[in-house]
């Protein structure tokens, strides 16, 4: 659901920019409260985990089409909705200046669809209340702990997605860029972003309910006091190990084997033209959009940053060139989050 600079008008672009920069910095301001040291290492590898998830697309059946996870969810599960915030405009950065993915000047609002809704609106109306809630609690304690992870992840994912797409709706609409109607837009964008959420909520689940089984404190908002569930756990360096091994699996060998169909995004405005959209209203990806000084000037940034650009050597056709960009990305991603927490002083036990 990367968009692409020519979605955008500058006047929305920047808009989303603000929007944006306003959650950062509240971000930023209440992680320094914030003095759990655990949650340092837990940044930097959940971080470039769903990096390198977000080079997976997988197919969705039946409709020509793909998608990804965005991973607002599963971060802010782990880390609380202020450092996941942070930690997708890490990844999002990244995708960006050093692979392509995604318009730089798009970049706010690709912050806002993929980011915002998942951390922010994701934990704060899904996620935390349905962990405190007394959903299952027949079931007993981690049982009941395990079926709350897995709703919750399925219905954070699946509305959140849906929020993403409807704005990546509206903000193009606004833009005055696509010719299709507002309505048709959403009839595309909408159902196909349905099912993405759905298979992005049964990941982030496999992912919460392996955290649990191992090491449930790092997970927000989930009781720890059940004996069981503490006498199962490994060790915090064992987790991370896991988890950074995971990383380096999905981004530098199964992302060999990601969908090669257009994600939902492109498949709306240019590969359904079995429903009559694309091919009566004259869209094509050639054509698409508008131009313009700020749009060409991001453009020309983005050429000299991008050293992997579409995750693969420049002007070759070598598998090598994933590998090595999700091993790289990942990397990249995991020291930009210890940089970024370093520098704001994140996660340090504070002096009483």
């Amino acid at each position: 659901m990367h968009m692409a600079d020519a979605l955008l008008s500058p006047a929305v672009a920047a808009t989303m920019y603000v929007a944006s920069g306003t959650a950062a910095a509240i971000s930023i301001k209440e992680l320094r409260k914030d003095d759990n040291p655990q949650k340092l290492p837990t940044m930097a590898v959940a971080s470039a985990l769903v990096f390198a998830g977000q080079m997976i697309n997988y197919t969705i059946p039946g409709t020509g089409s793909s998608g990804h996870m965005c991973g607002g969810m599963l971060l802010s599960a782990l880390l609380g909705p202020y450092a996941g915030f942070l930690s997708m405009i890490v990844v999002l950065t990244i995708q960006c200046l050093f692979f392509a993915d995604g318009g730089l000047m798009a970049l706010g609002a690709n912050i806002w669809n993929m980011a915002f809704y998942g951390c922010f609106v994701g934990y704060f109306l899904i996620w935390r209340p349905i962990m405190r809630g007394s959903w299952f609690s027949n079931m007993g304690a981690q049982k009941a702990q395990r079926a709350r992870i897995i709703i919750a992840s399925i219905i954070g994912c699946v509305l959140t997605l849906q929020m993403g797409a409807f704005s990546v709706v509206l903000e193009t609409t606004l833009s005055g860029i696509t010719e299709l109607p507002f309505g048709a837009f959403c009839a595309l964008m909408q159902p196909i972003h349905l099912a993405i959420g759905l298979v992005e909520g049964l990941i982030t689940a496999a992912v919460l309910t392996f955290v649990y089984a191992t090491r449930p404190e790092l997970l927000r908002d989930v009781d720890v006091s059940d004996e069981a569930a503490r006498g199962n756990q490994k060790s915090l360096t064992t987790v991370i190990a896991s988890l950074a091994v995971a990383a380096v699996l999905v981004g530098g060998i199964f992302s060999h084997f990601a969908s090669a169909n257009p994600d939902g995004l492109e498949w709306a405005l240019f590969g359904n033209q079995e429903a009559g959209y694309s091919a009566n209203m004259g869209l094509d990806e050639e054509n698409f959009g508008n131009s313009s000084a700020v749009s060409e000037t991001a453009a020309s940034i983005q050429e000299k940053t991008s050293f992997l650009p579409d995750y693969a050597f420049a002007g070759s056709d070598n598998p090598m060139g994933t590998t090595v960009s999700g091993i790289a990305g990942s990397a990249m991603v995991a020291a930009a989050a210890l940089a970024i927490c370093m520098a704001g002083r994140f996660f340090r036990k504070k002096n009483t």
